[in-house]
């Protein structure tokens, strides 16, 4: 599907509009003739994009209470996630939403102390399927799928203790939904997609945090098109990403976990978990011309303070960075 193929039959010099043929006013033609672009998710039938994704975690725990001879003993922690995933356009709509089959071809987690990774439920993805509906805008419908999958395989993760019940391993499950779930976040959560968005243009949206304790926590994201540039492979949209934390997260939101469970490894040992602060930024390549993200990264270091059963108060720093990049047919 060329880019002609999203557009309402209204065509200007340098200027599109998203499908659903609204008939553009006045305004938002001199907007775009100002300016202002135009970022749609496009599909051919059939095309298949592979992307790589990079969920990499660094926490240190830090001894934070005098009355423990070990106040500044920090003990550090890793976990990294490495998976390809395909997206099939199984069924294009120019008008609507287009359907998507997505593919985990192959993931792998490593962890330092490196206990419990090779058995780390997030591999189960491995060679999974899910389908899923996709707009002009970059809008996500219909996740059952992928909400059945996350479902199938957080079930994974646990055991069952005769003394204390179901017991929750350490896995990068919320890592995997952290880069399925919010799949074109900074093109879909534009305020007017129509109108289009120029340069130094601002707007807003959330986006999950994935961490080695269960929480259920969001980052807030002001995204920017910082800039608009000519490359080899057609006109690339620059948007950045300022990140802090969310007062709440999203109900709608899918949680992994339920029922009642204790967690295991050294994240099941600290109580009474609460966040500090959250900062970071991230930046996005995203192709006009072909309707695709190019490249992401998002970085960003959130500060926690919990307590061990004596109790001994800890702190907890972690650093996380998330990637996603095209890879080349």
């Amino acid at each position: 599907m060329n880019r002609a193929a999203v557009i309402c039959l209204v065509t200007f010099p340098a200027l599109s509009f998203i499908s659903a043929c609204q008939r553009p006013d006045y305004q938002q033609l001199v907007r775009t003739a100002k300016g202002a672009n135009l970022l749609t998710v496009d599909f051919q039938q059939s095309q298949v994009l592979r992307y790589k994704f990079v969920s990499s975690r660094d926490t240190a725990v830090i001894m934070d209470d005098a009355s423990t001879t070990r106040k500044g003993k920090t003990t550090k922690y890793s976990e990294r996630m490495e998976m390809i995933v395909s997206y099939s356009a199984v069924d294009v709509n120019s008008y609507s939403f287009t359907t998507i089959e997505a593919k985990c071809e192959s993931i792998n987690v490593t962890r330092n102390p490196a206990a419990g990774a090779k058995n780390d439920a997030a591999r189960n993805f491995a060679g999974k399927s899910f389908t899923f509906r996709v707009s002009p805008a970059g809008k996500i419908e219909d996740r059952k799928e992928l909400e059945a999958l996350i479902e199938e395989v957080a079930q994974k993760a646990f055991r069952t203790s005769t003394q204390r019940g179901r017991i929750k391993e350490p896995d990068m499950v919320s890592d995997f939904l952290a880069t399925q779930w919010f799949l074109w976040d900074a093109v879909s959560s534009i305020d007017n997609p129509v109108q289009g968005v120029a340069v130094g243009d601002r707007w807003e949206s959330q986006l999950s945090i994935p961490t080695p304790m269960v929480m259920h926590k969001a980052r807030d994201v002001v995204y920017n098109l910082e800039e608009v540039r000519q490359t080899d492979n057609g006109q690339e949209a620059i948007i950045t990403g300022s990140y802090s934390l969310s007062k709440k997260a999203p109900s709608g939101w899918h949680i992994p976990y339920t029922g009642t469970f204790y967690q295991s490894g050294p994240f099941g040992l600290f109580g009474k978990y609460r966040i500090s602060g959250l900062q970071g930024t991230g930046t996005e390549t995203f192709n006009i011309d072909a309707g695709r993200i190019e490249q992401s990264e998002q970085d960003y270091e959130m500060n926690m303070t919990a307590t061990l059963p004596l109790p001994v108060r800890i702190k907890i720093n972690m650093k996380q960075k998330l990637t996603m990049q095209l890879l080349e047919d």
